[in-house]
């Protein structure tokens, strides 16, 4: 500590704490939640916190962004997995792969994943969504990799840019931004920054990595032949838009009526994220269950199983809050808030970048996103005038770059594609590269504007 002066001390501190952390995950396998609070806990004692402020601090952080998330993500991760159990998502998938024609399928697959993405976990909707992509290449003899990078780009898009995901919820909550305001510009930035990834790039890729499934998914997937009546195009896609209107609603209601307005009061109850996935959540027991012929058990059932995959993503995204805490607490925040102020680095771009060498160094979009929020919130405090909407967005955007071996995505795609590591590379890394950039550079220009 000599010679060095308290704010070098606790940026060289929140380093080691990082690097410690990447550590821990990736070379000792330690279990994410674990070593977040390890992390934590460490980062807190070097800093020289307290003692009996910094258990305090992680418990706040945590319970803080549980509070709101994991009630978004029990509602959303059960609305989804209805969907998929009624067809609701073969359905979409169907009606524009019939609208667009077989030569312009990977932009119906790309559009159905967008939409079907937004409720959905990008793990969930691939799983959900990937016996699209073998039925749709072998139907219509398109390669598996132009269909699979299209559908790639449309999950990943909204899992990095557009709330009720986690991700772009956690930052919308971090940097006080309007949600509203967010799901509108991050459709403005997502749709063209999946089309230049997916169907763009996909259809350039494929000619030089076709892609070969393997005999097993495609006799597993091919075939799949349904018990019950598939429900409407129309019905579907109302249940699964219904909370994104409800919080455009919310975001239009703040915009016309005063504070205090009765209108706005009940508006902004009604478009309130958790309020409006309940509602999307209550109307698919209708569409997605009974009308589907599901019994109430049978309803039941599939909510209870849907909740078990996300237990750990749970405690993991709050423990990354208690993290998040810990960097505010300790004062590492503002000093990178100064910093960033001091060099001149527009807020946005310092977003996308710190969001991505934690992206690159975790693997996880969703920890780089909470991490990146909390690093640069303090920037807010010190620039004034920053638009909030489009630092949750940078964030979002940083989060999706260069998925590599660290990321559980890169494998999923790999084993499912049938591909070497170095063709993943060529073609899901470089997907979410452009993805990213392509982003960044739409957030820039919309920055000019708003």
């Amino acid at each position: 500590m000599l010679g060095m002066s308290k704010d070098t001390f606790l940026l060289v501190d929140a380093a080691v704490t990082i690097i410690g952390l990447i550590v821990l995950i990736t070379r000792f396998k330690v279990h994410p939640f674990v070593a977040l609070i390890l992390a934590a806990g460490f980062l807190g004692l070097s800093s020289g916190m307290p003692v009996d402020l910094i258990m305090k601090s992680f418990q706040d952080g945590f319970g803080g962004v549980l509070g709101f998330v994991g009630i978004v993500l029990g509602l959303g991760t059960m609305l989804g997995k209805l969907m998929a159990e009624s067809g609701g998502a073969d359905q979409i998938a169907q009606t524009l792969i019939d609208a667009f024609g077989k030569q312009r399928v990977h932009w119906a697959i790309m559009l159905a994943a967008f939409l079907v993405g937004i409720p959905l976990f990008f793990e969930i909707g691939f799983v959900l969504l990937i016996p699209l992509v073998f039925v749709v290449a072998s139907r219509t003899g398109v390669s598996l990799v132009k269909v699979g990078i299209s559908l790639l780009a449309g999950l990943s898009a909204v899992h990095g840019l557009v709330p009720p995901h986690p991700g772009p919820l956690l930052a919308v909550g971090v940097f006080g931004a309007d949600i509203g305001k967010t799901i509108f510009y991050g459709l403005i930035v997502g749709l063209p920054a999946a089309a230049i990834a997916g169907p763009m790039f996909g259809a350039f890729i494929s000619r030089r990595i076709p892609g070969h499934a393997s005999p097993e998914l495609v006799a597993q997937f091919v075939q799949d032949t349904r018990t019950h009546t598939l429900p409407g195009f129309g019905v579907t896609l109302a249940t699964i838009l219904l909370p994104v209107v409800l919080m455009l609603l919310k975001a239009f209601a703040d915009v016309t009526f005063a504070a205090g307005h009765p209108v706005r009061s009940w508006l902004d109850l009604i478009g309130h994220p958790i309020t409006a996935l309940l509602a999307a959540l209550l109307l698919s027991l209708y569409t997605f269950g009974s009308a589907r012929g599901f019994s109430r058990e049978v309803i039941g059932k599939h909510l209870n199983d849907s909740l078990l995959p996300v237990a750990g993503i749970i405690l993991i995204v709050g423990a990354g809050g208690g993290f998040k805490q810990m960097l505010v607490a300790s004062g590492v925040g503002d000093v990178i808030g100064h910093m960033a102020v001091q060099a001149h680095v527009n807020p946005i771009l310092l977003a996308w970048l710190v969001a991505a060498v934690i992206r690159v160094a975790t693997g996880s979009a969703t920890v780089a996103t909470i991490t990146g929020a909390g690093i640069v919130a303090p920037v807010l405090a010190l620039t004034p005038g920053v638009n909030r909407e489009l630092l949750v967005l940078a964030t979002g955007a940083g989060s999706v770059v260069l998925s590599h071996v660290n990321d559980a995505g890169f494998w999923l795609v790999k084993q499912y594609f049938n591909m070497t590591v170095e063709e993943t590379f060529k073609t899901w890394t470089a997907m979410e590269t452009i993805l990213s950039v392509v982003a960044l550079g739409l957030i820039m220009l919309l920055s000019l504007v708003v």
